[in-house]
C-alpha cells in the first residue's frame, strides 16, 4: 500500500508539471490578440538596440510602421523593417556565434492578430546571414513585433 501511494504522488506531480509546460506551449502558438497585446515574457533587448536577451518567444515589443527591429536572441541578430509599397517585411536574420545555429526561423505578429511566418528553418554557420521577406497581410496593422527562433 505504501508502494502504491508513493507511485501515485509522483504521478500526480509529474502530471502537474506537464500541466505547467503545456501552458507554455498553448501561449506561444496561441496566436496574438485583435490589439495586438503581446504580454508574454518580455525581453531584455529594446528594438533599435542589438542586444543579448532570453530565449522566450515573444517579444512585448511593440513597433510602428516606420520603426525597424534590431535585437540578437540565442545568437540570431534579426534585422527587420516593414515596407508599405511591397506590403511586406525585409531584412536578415544572422549567426552571430562561433557555432553552427540549427533551425534558424523568423517570425512577425501584427496588431490585427495575424502571425507571418514561421520562415522555413535553416541551419547557419557562424557569420553566416540569411535575407528574410515575409508578406504581410491585407488586413489593416498598426503596430508589429518579431523575433528569431533557434532550434
Amino acid at each position: 500500500m505504501r508502494y502504491f501511494l508513493s507511485v501515485f504522488a509522483l504521478l500526480a506531480i509529474l502530471s502537474f508539471a506537464a500541466c505547467l509546460g503545456s501552458e507554455g506551449e498553448s501561449r506561444e502558438h496561441g496566436g496574438g490578440s485583435e490589439s495586438g497585446e503581446q504580454d508574454r515574457d518580455s525581453e531584455s533587448g529594446e528594438h533599435g538596440n542589438s542586444s543579448e536577451s532570453d530565449n522566450s518567444e515573444e517579444s512585448g515589443t511593440q513597433l510602428a510602421l516606420d520603426e525597424s527591429f534590431d535585437e540578437t536572441r540565442a545568437g540570431a541578430r534579426l534585422v527587420l523593417s516593414y515596407d508599405s509599397t511591397s506590403n511586406s517585411f525585409t531584412g536578415t536574420v544572422e549567426n552571430t556565434t562561433d557555432a553552427t545555429l540549427r533551425s534558424v526561423r523568423v517570425e512577425v505578429h501584427l496588431s490585427n492578430g495575424v502571425e507571418l511566418g514561421p520562415t522555413t528553418p535553416a541551419d547557419l554557420a557562424p557569420g553566416q546571414s540569411l535575407e528574410i521577406t515575409l508578406a504581410a497581410t491585407d488586413r489593416p496593422f498598426t503596430t508589429w513585433s518579431a523575433h528569431p527562433e533557434v532550434g
